[in-house]
C-alpha cells in the first residue's frame, strides 16, 4: 500500500563445514537443491560457491519478519545440517582463503568475473541488504542522496568482519573495504533527479560497460529489480535482532525523510566528501569511535549520533511499528557488534592464534541460529 514502507530483507550467509568451521570450497548441488525445494524462491546461490543468501517476501508487520527470518535462517541450518554443512553470519569468515575461491555458474557471473579478474575471486564478503518501497517510487534518487548522512551508522551498527584471511585487520568493518576495491561501489554520487541517474545509466550501458542498472553495486541504490531503495552497506549480522533493528531504522529513516523533504535537501560535495570520511571511521572503528558532524562543527560520538537518531524517529517508527526494533540499536551500542564480540574472545585467546580462530569460528556459527 502507498505510504506503508513495505520492506524485504536479504541475507548472505558463508557455507561452511559443520566439524572444522572452514569455508566449504564448493556448494554441493544436492544441498542447493534440497534447498530450493525446501525454501523455493526465497533462497540462492550467490556469485562464489561458498556463500549462499536467503531473500524474504515483502513486509510490513515486522512481526511477521522475525517470524519469516527466523524461519528462513533455522530451515536453512538444518538443510545444510543434512550436508556436512553449516551457516555462518557475518562480513568475513576469520580464515577464509580467496585464492581457493570458486565461481558459481551462470551467465550473469561468467559476465562479472570475466570483467573483475582477481577482485571477483576476493569477494568473499557476505552483507545485508534491505530494501524499502517508497509512497513514490520516482523519488528514489532523491532519498537516496538525503539518506547519504546515515550511511555511516548502517556500517558502524552492523559491524562483523574484523578478520581477514587468519588475521585481525584492525578494521571492526573489514568488508567494504575489500568490497570498494569493485568498480561502482562505495557512496554514491551527487545524482540529484530520477533523470541524472536515468542519463548516468543509460552512458554506461551505451558504452558496454555493463547490461542494465544492477551492475551498480553502490552502498545504497535504487534496485533494478524492484520499485525499491535497496541499503547494501550493512554488514550481514550475526544476530537476527541486529538485522530486524537496523531494517528498522533504515525504514523510519526513510518515512521520515519523506515527510520532511527539506531534511538534507542541500547535501553538497563537501558533505559528501565528509560522509566518505565517516563511512571509514565506521569501517575502522565501528560504535566505538566518532564521526564528523555534517554541518563542520567538530566531531560526535557513534553513540550520541545513535540516540539523537533514535529520538529523531521516534515517532516514524511508532507508526511503522517498529518502536522496539528502533531501540535495540542502543543495545548494540552498550553490548557491543558482533565485531566487537568476535575480538573480546580472540583476545582471551591470543597467545594461540589457531585456537583464538577456531573460538571465534565457533562462536559465530552457533550465535547465527541463537
Amino acid at each position: 500500500m502507498p505510504g506503508d514502507f513495505s520492506f524485504g530483507i536479504e541475507e548472505e550467509y558463508f557455507l561452511v563445514d559443520a566439524r572444522t568451521g572452514l569455508v566449504a570450497r564448493s556448494m554441493p548441488q544436492d544441498f542447493l537443491d534440497a534447498a530450493k525445494r525446501e525454501l523455493g524462491p526465497c533462497v540462492t546461490g550467490e556469485f562464489l560457491q561458498s556463500q549462499i543468501e536467503i531473500v524474504t517476501q515483502p513486509f510490513t508487520d515486522m512481526a511477521a519478519a522475525r517470524t519469516e527470518l527466523s524461519r528462513l535462517r533455522r530451515a536453512l541450518a538444518t538443510i545444510a545440517a543434512a550436508h556436512g554443512l553449516a551457516i555462518f553470519a557475518a562480513g568475513t569468515h576469520p580464515t577464509a582463503n580467496w585464492e581457493r575461491s570458486r565461481q558459481s555458474e551462470g551467465k550473469r557471473y561468467d559476465t562479472v568475473m570475466d570483467d573483475l579478474q582477481m577482485i571477483g575471486q576476493r569477494n568473499m564478503l557476505c552483507g545485508l541488504h534491505v530494501h524499502v518501497a517508497l509512497p513514490d517510487p520516482d523519488q528514489r534518487v532523491d532519498m537516496m542522496i538525503r539518506m547519504l548522512p546515515f550511511l555511516p551508522l548502517f556500517i558502524a551498527l552492523s559491524t562483523s568482519s574484523p578478520f581477514w584471511r587468519s588475521r585481525q585487520s584492525g578494521l571492526k568493518g573489514y568488508r567494504l573495504a575489500a568490497y570498494d576495491e569493485l568498480p561502482r561501489t562505495g557512496v554514491p554520487e551527487l545524482l540529484r533527479t530520477k533523470a541524472d541517474y536515468e542519463a548516468y545509466i543509460d552512458a554506461l550501458v551505451r558504452a558496454g560497460v555493463m547490461p542494465n542498472a544492477s551492475y551498480i553495486w553502490w552502498a545504497i541504490r535504487p534496485s533494478h529489480n524492484h520499485p525499491t531503495l535497496e541499503l547494501r552497506a550493512p554488514d550481514c549480522c550475526t544476530w537476527l535482532d541486529d538485522t530486524l533493528a537496523i531494517a528498522s531504522l533504515y525504514r523510519a529513516l526513510a518515512r521520515r525523510l519523506t515527510r520532511n523533504p527539506w531534511l538534507h535537501w542541500d547535501i553538497s560535495s563537501v558533505s559528501r566528501a565528509i560522509i566518505v570520511e565517516n563511512k571509514w571511521r565506521a569501517q575502522r572503528y565501528g560504535i566505538n569511535g566518532s564521526f564528523v558532524r555534517i554541518e563542520g562543527d567538530g566531531a560526535i560520538s557513534v553513540r550520541e549520533f545513535t540516540e539523537q537518531v533514535v529520538n529523531e524517529i521516534a515517532g516514524d517508527a511508532q507508526a511503522l511499528g517498529c518502536a522496539a526494533e528502533v531501540e535495540h540499536c542502543l543495545r548494540i551500542i552498550e553490548r557491543g557488534t558482533s565485531a566487537d564480540n568476535q575480538l573480546a574472545i580472540y583476545d582471551e585467546l591470543a597467545d594461540d592464534p589457531e585456537t583464538a580462530l577456531r573460538a571465534v569460528i565457533a562462536w559465530v556459527t552457533e550465535q547465527t541460529l541463537r
